[in-house]
């Protein structure tokens, strides 16, 4: 009998070997933890879709804020539901807002927190869409105007970016949203301050927590003519291409899961850092599973991680990110 003279398996005997040739290393500086702030007081509401994810009142957020920065997670992305909205997102953009409020003071609680602004109008709009909804000329029907949104989604990264927030996050995907805000946070005095593009943002069915979460559905429509097609990966590509040419100092693609091939395409085709967006409905879907018995949401939860950090990404959106904190803490995976 012949024996196999190369045995892959003598790596992976004991746990000491597995560790010592691992290649991927999932650690808690790799999490960015998504934070949504209300207005009011004494509130610390579940959302009922996102089990164990919670709206904060500013008097009840730096609990939580200590919280994550005790965990080792080095990053939040900061979301605010505005008590007023109106057809251009006014509230966003509020120096006295409820995401520039929030920032000011999980900068005095947390300096070395990296505050992240989620710079969108959806939250803010009366309409749930993501800038100036206007008529079309010719057909009549209500469509998301992109230049006249720039302007407000400039006004609005400058305001965040005024309170404290160390880096801007445009997830609107509006055509030249990178150079409009790069040309404005610069004009203002804020050329320090780095952009991560939301670059590759899909029109995906794995929102649907999160909108319950920001109250940030659309009125009426989709997002389908300004977020991308979800079949298409060329385009992924185009548009990347073109936050970098305009100044985008990160990359994004949202969601993660279902699209770890954007995600490696994407990390092999640019240098910058690379962030993958664990989103709502991936969340929610393994907490349901959980709940049911029917996964072990531990072992879950660290591969599916283990995934994205392996399809390309350097960091990571997730809701999980506390829980996986603490599970790397307690063992190596």
């Amino acid at each position: 009998m012949t024996h196999p003279l190369v045995r892959h398996r003598r790596l992976r005997r004991t746990s000491a070997l597995r560790s010592m040739v691992r290649e991927t290393l999932l650690t808690p500086s790799d999490f960015i933890y998504p934070v949504y702030v209300v207005h009011g007081e004494n509130k610390v509401e579940e959302i009922s879709s996102m089990p164990g994810v919670f709206r904060y009142t500013l008097d009840r957020l730096e609990a939580e804020i200590r919280d994550i920065a005790a965990h080792g997670i080095p990053s939040i992305m900061l979301f605010g539901i505005p008590d007023h909205k109106d057809e251009h997102g006014t509230s966003a953009y509020d120096a006295n807002g409820i995401v520039q409020q929030a920032t000011r003071l999980i900068k005095r609680w947390a300096p070395e927190l990296v505050v992240m602004a989620d710079t969108c109008l959806c939250q803010f709009t009366d309409h749930g869409h993501c800038g100036v909804v206007h008529q079309h000329p010719r057909t009549g029907e209500a469509e998301v105007d992109n230049d006249p949104s720039l302007e407000l989604l400039v006004r609005t990264a400058v305001s965040q970016a005024e309170a404290g927030a160390d880096v801007i996050a445009p997830s609107n995907m509006m055509d030249g949203f990178v150079g409009a805000i790069r040309a404005g946070l610069d004009e203002a005095g804020h050329a320090d301050i780095p952009i991560l593009s939301y670059s590759v943002k899909y029109a995906s069915a794995y929102y649907g927590p999160f909108r319950e979460a920001a109250n940030s559905a659309p009125q009426y429509g989709d997002r389908k003519a300004y977020q991308m097609d979800p079949a298409n990966i060329r385009e992924a590509l185009r548009e990347a291409d073109t936050d970098v040419a305009e100044g985008a100092d990160m990359l994004m693609v949202k969601p993660a899961l279902a699209y770890l091939d954007v995600v490696r395409a994407l990390k092999e085709n640019f240098d910058l850092p690379l962030v993958a967006y664990n989103v709502s409905g991936e969340y929610a879907m393994v907490k349901a599973a959980a709940a049911n018995g029917w996964v072990d949401e531990r072992k879950i939860v660290l591969e599916t991680l283990l995934g994205m950090k392996r399809a390309g990404a350097d960091l990571i959106i997730t809701y999980h990110a506390k829980d996986a904190a603490r599970w790397l803490k307690e063992e190596r995976f």
